[in-house]
């Protein structure tokens, strides 16, 4: 026999176990909460099961029965989604909206080019954009901020999926003048030992730090750290000025907002790489917008580490 419930029931659902509050998700979907709390009630009583664990102040965790359940909705929705465009005649160019966020490094080198591309093949989709570090992305991502972020996998927990673009390797960062910066020449690469008695320019982002505190520990060394900003390009600045040599993995043009130049000089040490990658909740289908925009990311991204 059918059950008598409704694609809004189960997209207030899917809201309310993504942000796990069914006041934020009233928020997010421009309802009223007591319309959110009605739904939810109705749709319990008509699958006869309880979806969600009560909580204080509106918070709500999903049962055993409810992750199942959600398992089984999304991929519904997605279906739903995907006939409502063929009904409609777009079945041909994808459209809607679609927020991306983007680590704040790699935002200012890359998205220009990934977003030009997409306008240029999708422009139907309206693309907005959320720039942060690494650990606002991942909390953004969990809350519905955006529907993907385009970010290094440092810190990622279990409740994401993953589109892998690019994995990279770090690099120590030193000034044109510097001794290891080669002149007209490439740069020889080093051990980072070679760096061990020199100041120390450090990223303090959240993930990003740690990683960089592990690269030192596996090389047997403790920086000798002057000065540590949460700006990528203060760090590239004072590094261009001879303040001091950093370690970074995003390879960026050699020029920095001061004017001065820096170099990137490869490391011979066997450090662990990172991946760049699209993530997203593990609980969410990624939609054919999202996937769209990940495979030509890794496309453009793919093209520019193999020339």
């Amino acid at each position: 026999m059918a059950l008598d419930f409704t694609l809004v029931q189960l997209r207030y659902f899917q809201e309310v176990a993504r942000r796990e509050n069914m006041t934020e998700a009233a928020k997010h979907l421009n309802v009223t909460q007591s319309a959110i709390s009605t739904a939810m009630a109705q749709l319990e009583r008509t699958l006869d099961i309880d979806l969600f664990i009560r909580q204080k102040n509106r918070a709500v965790v999903l049962s055993p029965a409810g992750r199942r359940f959600l398992f089984e909705v999304n991929p519904f929705l997605e279906s739903s989604d995907a006939l409502g465009e063929t009904a409609h005649g777009l079945a041909r160019s994808l459209s809607g909206n679609l927020t991306v966020g983007v680590f704040s490094p790699i935002a200012p080198t890359r998205l220009p080019l990934i977003h030009a591309e997409f306008e240029k093949r999708y422009p139907d989709v309206r693309v907005n954009y959320f720039e942060a570090d690494l650990h606002e992305l991942q909390t953004a991502v969990i809350a519905g901020v955006c529907d993907i972020a385009l970010t290094y996998t440092l810190g990622l927990t279990d409740r994401f999926d993953s589109f892998l673009i690019d994995v990279v390797e770090p690099h120590a960062l030193v000034s044109l003048d510097h001794r290891l910066g080669g002149g007209a020449d490439e740069p020889r690469p080093i051990h980072l030992r070679e760096l061990a008695e020199e100041d120390y320019i450090q990223l303090d982002m959240p993930f990003s730090r740690q990683y960089y505190d592990e690269l030192f520990r596996i090389a047997g060394i403790v920086p000798k750290i002057r000065h540590s900003f949460s700006g990528y390009e203060t760090v590239r600045s004072f590094v261009a000025l001879g303040h001091g040599y950093s370690v970074l993995s995003q390879s960026v043009s050699s020029g920095t907002y001061i004017g001065s130049k820096t170099v990137d000089v490869p490391l011979l040490d066997d450090f662990p790489s990172i991946d760049l990658a699209i993530v997203w909740p593990k609980e969410v289908r990624l939609s054919k917008r999202a996937r769209a925009f990940s495979e030509l990311t890794r496309e453009i991204l793919g093209a520019e580490a193999s020339d």
